[in-house]
């Protein structure tokens, strides 16, 4: 937490930095109001970076744009219905609004725009009381109704008015505190928790689009725990991802004291430790993280017990794959990002036959192969989901996964691994086999895929050696 002195110091700056004072000028000399609002007030205090610049006047948005035209790169009007002109100034991003006094639909969620005449008016009617602060510009005058900074000192979450009210206008805003949790580590306030809770339900009248975009901010945190913990026990994230407080129930194959759930978090965590460990310079891996919270998901539909009474979670990889396809689809998340999440899930056990028993060369060729472009992120779940607490077997398995990617990385320098493909095409079968694109093809790929597999690259002229030998009992007409 910065000093208040501190933080003036950097809206001060921000103030007079080229596009903000290029902004409040214009805005001066067209007699109209303009304050800072938001985000950046509450991060200045904070002493996180400042960016995302929003703006609040009494301006009406045909008004804003006759201003910001005359200064701006380019502008645009997407958001005019809800008073909102974005513009590129000075080659900075930024949005002004008109002051609101919105009230919502309740049974839409959908606002019912109405431009305010004050700052104080439009501050009162956001999310939460850190964020429901302005720098007026230019005078530089705080304005904070609600008691912002108060709860930016003590790291609380409040709502400007009742959290019941607030939640209800958009019930989005619960999963947002959650977030808050996590990426500020602020704790919320008693009555927002029993809101959240009394209202969890309320989260089904959402689009599954703002919920996976609020849920993937979350996950993108630096520590997205706090956060999941805070839908789980509010009962929120029963209705949007059921699938995890499912797991609470569930105790691991070792009959050790700590369920499912808790392992989850757990390799959520070490596997956001190796993700920057490996990759300091790239943002958050969604995908990385999704498989890592999702990726034992399977375990309730697959629980067993075997002849000595100890439970078991047979094809719980297979389950959980299928099952995280489902949700993720209903969350409305992409083909690709589907794809990649649910074939690391489906992978995640494969190497744990590795310490049983040496792999041959082609089995660690078949498990590149398996895992394509997802190879790195395998690495990290795999390491990630071994969570013993026994630190001789901690170190076995370590060792264990180390040993095989220095076997792949020793195969990679050989031959071609990361994108394997037998020695022949189709059109070289066809002609080879004199025959014509059909069934037989697919069969004569297949067939050498294998040999690739299992043997490395043979050359084409060994590999068409073989390929005769194949056909030659076969009917190729």
């Amino acid at each position: 937490m910065e000093s208040v002195a501190e933080a003036m110091a950097r809206l001060t700056a921000l103030a007079t930095s080229g596009t903000v004072s290029t902004l409040t000028a214009a805005f001066v000399e067209a007699g109209c109001e303009l304050a800072l609002v938001g985000g950046p007030i509450r991060d200045a205090f904070l002493g996180r970076e400042l960016t995302d610049l929003d703006f609040a006047t009494n301006a009406k948005p045909d008004e804003i744009l006759r201003i910001v035209t005359p200064i701006s790169s380019t502008t645009w009007d997407i958001g005019r219905d809800f008073g909102t002109i974005g513009a590129l100034v000075s080659g900075e991003r930024i949005e002004i609004t008109t002051y609101r006094s919105d009230e919502y639909d309740r049974e839409t969620r959908k606002p019912l725009v109405a431009f305010g005449t004050t700052i104080d008016d439009d501050l009162l009617r956001r999310d939460f009381t850190v964020n429901a602060m302005a720098l007026v510009l230019p005078q530089l005058t705080l304005v904070d109704p609600s008691g912002g900074f108060d709860d930016l000192v003590a790291r609380r979450l409040r709502t400007p008015g009742t959290p019941e009210q607030s939640f209800a206008d958009d019930p989005l805003r619960m999963m947002r505190a959650a977030r808050f949790t996590a990426q500020l580590g602020f704790q919320l306030a008693p009555e927002v928790t029993s809101a959240m809770s009394a209202l969890a339900d309320s989260i089904e009248m959402i689009s599954p689009e703002r919920i996976r975009d609020e849920f993937t901010k979350l996950l993108s945190a630096d520590d997205p725990i706090p956060g999941i913990r805070t839908l789980v026990e509010t009962g929120i994230l029963d209705h949007i991802l059921p699938e995890i407080p499912l797991l609470i129930r569930e105790h691991d194959e070792h009959g050790r004291h700590k369920d499912v759930y808790e392992h989850s978090l757990t390799v959520l965590t070490k596997s956001i430790a190796v993700e920057r460990e490996r990759f300091p310079d790239s943002p958050p891996d969604v995908i990385g993280r999704l498989a890592a919270l999702l990726h034992d998901i399977g375990k309730p539909a697959t629980r067993s017990f075997d002849s000595s009474k100890v439970v078991t979670f047979y094809g719980h990889d297979v389950a959980g794959s299928r099952l995280a396809k489902k949700r993720l689809q209903a969350l409305r998340f992409d083909n690709d990002t589907i794809s990649r999440v649910c074939n690391l899930i489906r992978l995640h056990l494969r190497f744990f036959g590795y310490s049983e028993g040496a792999w041959t060369d082609s089995a660690v060729r078949r498990y590149v192969r398996d895992a394509g472009e997802e190879l790195e992120r395998l690495h990290i779940l795999v390491r990630s989901d071994v969570t013993t607490r026994n630190d001789r077997k901690l170190a076995l398995m370590d060792s264990a996964y180390s040993d095989l990617e220095a076997r792949i990385a020793d195969i990679r320098e050989r031959e071609e691994i990361d994108a394997i493909r037998p020695d022949l095409d189709g059109d070289q079968i066809m002609t080879i086999l004199d025959v014509r694109p059909g069934r037989l093809v697919g069969e004569a790929r297949a067939f050498l895929m294998e040999l690739r597999l299992d043997e490395g690259p043979l050359g084409e002229k060994e590999a068409e050696q073989r390929l005769r030998a194949w056909a030659a009992g076969r009917e190729l007409s």
